[in-house]
Order: C-alpha cells, then structure tokens, then sequence
C-alpha cells in the first residue's frame, strides 16, 4: 500500500504540484481512506519527502546508467539523455505537442519555498550527482581523444548540466519537445565541430 500511495502522489505531484496535492484524491483512486494514508505516511509533508527521494535515487539510476556506460562515445550518451528526458515528457504528453509538466525535479523547484529542508537537499543532491557522473564522461572523452585536450572542458560541462537540470522547465516553457531537442542537438553540434580530437569524424557521424 505504501508504494501504491507514493504512485499516485507521483502523478499527482507532477500534475497539480505540492499545494494540489491531496489526501482526498489519493484515497479516491486507491479506493481507500485518507485515515489509511495518514497511517502510513503521517503527514503531507512526510509522503512528499518520501516521493522526491525515489523518483531522485530512481532517476540517478537512469543517469548513471547513460553516462557510466562503458565503451560509449561522449555524443551517444547526450542523445540517451535526450531519449530519457523524451520518454518521459511523452508519458504525460501523449500528443507530443503539450507543455504539461512531467519530472518531479523541475516541478518542485516551482514551489521550493514550501518544501522542507530534507526534500530542498534531496533535489540539490540530484544536480551534484549527475554532474560528477557527466564530468567523468566527459574527461573519459578527452582522454580518449574524442574531445580535444585543449576544449574548454568546465565550459562544456555546465552547459550540458543546464540543459539536462532544466528539461522539464524548457518543454513547459515552449510547449513541446522540440525546444529541448534543439538545444541537445546543437550543444552536440557545436561540441562536435568546435571540439572534435582526433576521433572528430567519428562523432560528427554519431551526431548526425
């Protein structure tokens, strides 16, 4: 039951945010009762801790897997990051041309000044993490020679991690995908071209 609730309060949190979130509908859809829920969580701010801690370890996972891969050219892990961000936004965009939320991560930045310090951290923890698993990709990329030695690599980094941090305010803001595919297209783009060692017609390939 306990899963089942922190489900539902996913979809719910993505929906309708922190202060659209109620006990009432939880139970509604569960078919139970919000003394049941209570039960198993307490309070409100309790079962939102819970659920921006999974979906953040669950979504490291994920993060982890693309850019720790072994054996992966830089350029094809930022297109898996691209494929995860879209697979999710279809999942709440099922038309492909809606702005609706659809991460977690984003939403509850919205509304950061409700949260606690516990689920502040949490969200912070995801932005820490997922950079030092990108910047290993991305020294891997120039020790191998996909990257030129001499490349701005801190430079190239933060703009990556904006782009991947902010995914979910860019389709919202443009209402689409496609303003979030551009700008993964064209970081590869001008990475590839500006940046490219001595495997450059490798990664123009992969990139194209």
């Amino acid at each position: 039951m306990r899963d089942r609730i922190k489900s539902v309060a996913t979809e719910l949190l993505i929906n309708y945010g922190y202060r659209g979130l109620r006990f009432k509908d939880i139970a509604e859809q569960l078919g139970t009762t919000r003394a049941n829920i209570h039960y198993h969580f307490g309070t409100k701010k309790n079962l939102i801790e819970e659920v921006i801690e999974d979906y953040v370890e669950g979504t490291l996972v994920a993060v982890k897997a693309i850019w720790t891969a072994e054996n992966l050219p830089y350029v094809e892990r930022v297109r898996r990051m691209m494929a995860f961000n879209r697979e999710r936004y279809n999942r709440f965009n099922p038309q492909g041309k809606d702005g609706r939320p659809w991460s977690i991560i984003s939403r509850m930045r919205l509304e950061s000044d409700v949260l606690s310090k516990k689920s502040k951290e949490t969200l912070h923890s995801f932005s820490r993490t997922a950079e030092a698993y990108i910047k290993t990709a991305l020294d891997e990329a120039i020790a191998r020679g996909e990257i030129s030695g001499d490349a701005p690599a801190r430079d190239i980094l933060v703009q990556i991690v904006a782009i991947m941090d902010s995914a979910g305010s860019i389709t919202s803001d443009a209402g689409s995908f496609d303003r979030l595919e551009h700008l993964y297209t064209a970081y590869i783009h001008v990475l590839t071209h500006a940046y490219g060692g001595e495997k450059a017609p490798h990664l123009v390939a992969v990139a194209e």
